[in-house]
């Protein structure tokens, strides 16, 4: 079984890079700080419910989605 956060992080990623935006462009219309998106994304810090729901509003999607 795969590890949750490395599916969440995979998923962020993927989804920030087919809207063609940048960590910092994320994290801007997120509210939250560009080296966070980074941190998240190298899996160097696990993402609170709070924050994905930021980042899933930014990037106009499903939480959920961040689970598949």
């Amino acid at each position: 079984m795969q590890d949750i956060n490395k599916i969440v992080r995979q998923n962020i990623r993927k989804f920030r890079l087919q809207r063609d935006l940048t960590q910092e462009k994320l994290a801007y219309s997120a509210k939250l700080h560009r080296a966070y998106i980074g941190q998240v994304e190298r899996g160097e810090k696990k993402i609170g419910l709070t924050n994905l729901q930021k980042i899933a509003n930014a990037l106009k999607t499903d939480i959920k989605k961040f689970l598949d």
